[in-house]
This record gives structure tokens, C-alpha cells and sequence, in this order.
């Protein structure tokens, strides 16, 4: 199978703490705006669209977009992550379905089901991101979109996203990251290019010194970048 029993630990450990948005996860809290923003802008809307959200963890994008109107599978492979996640629905009265699952084992199962796939911040914490970004394109239809996010392999994006989010700002758990995991764009559009995905367009999350606010451009994907495909139909 294709996961890293370390990272799964690591992650189920502070569970708990998911929805603390003051805690460990905080950033992807700050994020989520902006990515939800960015996948519904692309979708043209969220309302009735059947997504599967790949490596959903506590469920904080999962829920998001399902209460713009989607229908929302969170898949995981932690199933404290997941608890938390079902736990969090019920008091928001939000409805996800989560399954405890990799990519690989419920693409075996929903082939050509979904209407968007979303994989956000989980490739770099895999052995095998190819065997992922091919998952996803067997669980979306053709003319359906696929979102990847991580963060790309350079000196910069280890300055910031190591040694300054992990040690200098805490802004996350020391550990969160391994560099040697980190994925060039190059990369990723290699492994896209190995499927039925072709790459549509690509933008760059920037944490703003001045406000610390997050937000998305165009003018660089040095550190962490989101890209959208879509699956060719054929016809």
C-alpha cells in the first residue's frame, strides 16, 4: 500500500486538534478560503457537483465545500483524523461521507465517478505521489477536474516552508515536512502527463510578510502551488 505508516502516525496523533484554529493546523485553516475560492472559481461552482476530497484529514476543506451545495466523499487513512472529522459534521450539521481509504484501493471502486477530485497538501507525505496523481484520474469523469496542491523542491520553499514555518514562526510542527519529499512543478506535471489529466492552469500560495495574510498569484510558484487539470474525454 501506498503509505508512509510515520506520516499516518504523526498526523493521527494531533488529531484532536484539527479544528483548533489556533493550534498546529492553523494554517490550512487561514488557506481553505482561498483554496475552496480558487476550486469553485475553476468548477464554475460547487452546488451539486460530486467531489471526493483525496487525503481529507479532518475534514476542513470536506466541509467547506460541502456547505457550498457539493456532495463530498473525504477519503483517509487515519482513522482518528477521520473520527474527528465525522465528530466535527455533526456539530456543524454538515454532511461529508469519509471513508477510510487510500486513493489507489477506492479508485479500484469509483472509476469515473466524480465530478471533481481534490488532493490537497498530501502528495509530499506518500512514498509513491505518481501512484496518487493516477488514482485521481481514474476517480474523476472525463471532462471532470482534478486539483493537486504541495510544495515545490527548491532552496526558497526550504527557507520558508522548514526553516521559517517549522522553526523561526511555528507556524507548524517541527517534523510537519520532509524537504527530500518536496515536488518540482516539473515533476508533478510529469506525472500528470502520464495519465488522462492535462494541466489547465497553476497559481502560487504567498503568505504576505507585512499582513501575514494568505493569498493566491500568478507571479511565482516557488514554494507551494496549486495546479488544476482536467480528464480528456474521449467520446
Amino acid at each position: 500500500m501506498n503509505i508512509d505508516h510515520d506520516e499516518i502516525q504523526k498526523f493521527s496523533a494531533i488529531a484532536t486538534r484539527w479544528w483548533d484554529k489556533s493550534g498546529e493546523f492553523k494554517p490550512l485553516h487561514d488557506i481553505n478560503p482561498l483554496r475552496v475560492a480558487f476550486i469553485a472559481e475553476q468548477a464554475n461552482g460547487l452546488f451539486g457537483k460530486n467531489i471526493v476530497d483525496v487525503g481529507c484529514g479532518g475534514g476542513i476543506l470536506s466541509e467547506a465545500m460541502a456547505a457550498m451545495g457539493a456532495n463530498v466523499t473525504g477519503i483517509d487513512m487515519s482513522s482518528e483524523a477521520l473520527e474527528v472529522a465525522k465528530l466535527h459534521g455533526l456539530e456543524s450539521q454538515i454532511d461529508v461521507t469519509y471513508h477510510t481509504s487510500t486513493a489507489e484501493a477506492y479508485a479500484e471502486q469509483h472509476a469515473d465517478t466524480f465530478d471533481i477530485v481534490t488532493c490537497l497538501e498530501m502528495l509530499e507525505h506518500v512514498p509513491e505521489p505518481a501512484s496518487v496523481v493516477q488514482a485521481c484520474a481514474r476517480l474523476v469523469k472525463p471532462g471532470g477536474l482534478v486539483f493537486f496542491s504541495t510544495l515545490n523542491r527548491n532552496v526558497k520553499s526550504y527557507l520558508m516552508a522548514i526553516v521559517g514555518a517549522e522553526y523561526l514562526l511555528n507556524l507548524v510542527p517541527k517534523g510537519t515536512h520532509s524537504y527530500a519529499k518536496f515536488i518540482q512543478p516539473s515533476e508533478l506535471l510529469n506525472m500528470v502527463d502520464s495519465t488522462s489529466l492535462v494541466p489547465l492552469r497553476s497559481t502560487g500560495l504567498h503568505l504576505s510578510p507585512l499582513t501575514q495574510q494568505y493569498y493566491l498569484s500568478n507571479k511565482n510558484i516557488d514554494v507551494n502551488y496549486l495546479v488544476v487539470c482536467q480528464k480528456q474525454d474521449f467520446a
